[in-house]
């Protein structure tokens, strides 16, 4: 349910009329496409759970399907970033109806400070670009506490590597990064038809909470390097994958408590954080063999 905030996107013209008005040929190069189902863009909007008072940051804002949905929620402030300068024009039609509420910033998103741009409360909600999606979520995690909830849209493939668990085949570096860091779930799939043009994929909305506190104690750049080099193995054993980090790896996976057999994808979340915790220590550093 939506809050009665004055915002009347039944008087505003239809989105294919927009993008036939501004020429908002997708383009390929931004990795376009542009969700124009009324009804799942309220779906996600109503999936997102906005509160009262909260600034919501949206990325690829497009024509602004998903802007007038968001300006219809209880958001105090909606903040779009766009660099198609195209889809800038068609989105100062929404700025002039949204009552001082719609905020358009032109540029990259991956070279914005979306945190020190809007402040707390916030939340991001947004269809993300597919050929940036997965760097912008991986530039969101070091600050990831100033957001209330992120409620993004990617290809299928990248969120069920979000979600994925342990002994699963997606499981990999993004999942133990993410996970370290937010509460994950995917909402629901959102099909190719739903958008013009329809990419050859299917899509999903993921919903991330970030944690109060990490999942467990861990260094955020050795975690990542040691997700890095076994990962990157992902077939080998971990005394193998691991001596790229640490000459004595049996000594090291002893100490985290992990079996020197096993392989990545079969490490939790804590285990990968106990195995940064002991490089750090320097565990296993000092042997030549």
């Amino acid at each position: 349910m939506f809050s009665s905030v004055s915002f009347e996107s039944e008087s505003l013209p239809p989105l294919r009329q927009v993008i036939a008005r501004h020429e908002l040929t997708a383009r390929k190069s931004l990795g376009q496409h542009f969700l124009l189902d009324l009804n799942l863009i309220r779906r996600i909007v109503e999936a997102a759970n906005i509160l009262d008072g909260v600034t919501v940051v949206e990325i690829g804002a497009g024509p602004g399907g998903l802007t007038r949905a968001l300006l219809g929620s209880p958001a105090r402030r909606v903040i779009a970033i766009e660099r198609d300068i195209r889809a800038l024009a068609a989105l100062r039609e929404l700025v002039l109806v949204s009552n001082n509420r719609l905020t358009l910033i032109e540029g990259d998103a991956l070279e914005i400070s979306v945190a020190a741009l809007a402040g707390p409360p916030a939340q991001v909600v947004a269809n993300l670009p597919y050929n940036i999606g997965t760097k912008l979520l991986l530039n969101f995690l070091p600050v990831i506490n100033a957001f209330q909830r992120l409620t993004l849209m990617f290809q299928k493939e990248v969120a069920e590597r979000i979600v994925a668990r342990p002994g699963g085949k997606h499981y990999g570096r993004l999942s133990v990064i993410v996970q370290w860091l937010c509460e994950v779930r995917v909402l629901f799939d959102v099909p190719a038809r739903a958008f013009t043009p329809p990419p050859k994929v299917m899509s999903s909305i993921v919903d991330l909470v970030p944690r109060p506190q990490p999942l467990d104690i861990a260094h955020m750049p050795t975690l990542e390097r040691v997700t890095a080099v076994t990962f990157g193995q992902r077939r080998k054993m971990l005394r193998t994958s691991l001596k790229k980090l640490c000459p004595d790896s049996l000594t090291l996976l002893k100490v985290a408590g992990l079996p020197p057999t096993a392989r990545p994808e079969q490490v939790s979340v804590a285990g990968f954080c106990s195995l940064a915790r002991a490089l750090d220590a320097g565990i296993g550093s000092g042997a030549t063999g």
